[in-house]
This record gives structure tokens, sequence and C-alpha cells, in this order.
């Protein structure tokens, strides 16, 4: 199976509401992640460019976001209003994604991963 038809099964396996926020994240992070490939990583839906730049995940109440532990060190102040740790951030299922927040975070993993030497396979 391909990763984008995997993606697109785990996000159908949510209630609508969830489905829909899966959705436009999933839209967001491609938007500002250009030359990104989608896979499926310790069983979430992920982002790859010269190494992962993001995971993301639904649960019950909470969409997870997972920026890896620099996302969250970068934009800490940004974050009081969102139960967060050093890998993760959880955006309330009843609140509005914070697309500007998640693209930021986004672009600055694309600069920071790209900055990287590229990894050899």
């Amino acid at each position: 199976m391909n990763p984008s038809t995997e993606i697109e099964q785990y996000i159908a396996g949510f209630p609508e509401s969830t489905r829909e926020k899966l959705e436009v994240l999933r839209e967001t992070i491609k938007k500002n992640a250009p030359g990104a490939t989608e896979i499926i990583s310790y069983q979430m839906p992920s982002f790859k460019l010269n190494g992962i730049l993001v995971y993301y995940a639904g649960y019950k109440n909470h969409i997870g976001f997972y920026p890896t532990g620099s996302g969250i060190v970068a934009f800490q102040p940004l974050l009081a209003g969102y139960k967060w740790s050093k890998g993760t951030i959880q955006f309330p299922l009843d609140k509005p994604l914070p697309l500007e927040l998640i693209s930021e975070i986004v672009k600055y993993r694309v600069s920071e991963n790209l900055s990287k030497p590229t990894r050899k396979r």
C-alpha cells in the first residue's frame, strides 16, 4: 500500500469532526513543506524531508502534533495556551487549529532539516 492511501485510511477511521481537522492539518503541513514525502512512521502520519519533519495523530479529545524537540523549544513562548511536552503539542478538538502557528513550526522544521547534511541511504 502506498503511504498516501495509508494516511487516508488512518484519517478515515476518525469521527467526522476529527477527520476534518486532520485533513486541514495535513494540507497545512503539505503547503508549508514543499517537497516533503508523506509516510506512516510509529503508526502515525508523518512528513519527511532530509529526515522526519513532523508527525501528527488523532485522539479522543485532541490532535497530537509532534514537531520534534527542537520545534517545541523554538516555539515554547507561543505554546502557553496548549498542553505540551518536550516533543508534542496537543490541540484540543473543541478549539480551532492554530494554523498560523503550525505553519511557522513546519517552516522552521523544514529550514532546520534542510540545513543538515543530506542523509545517505
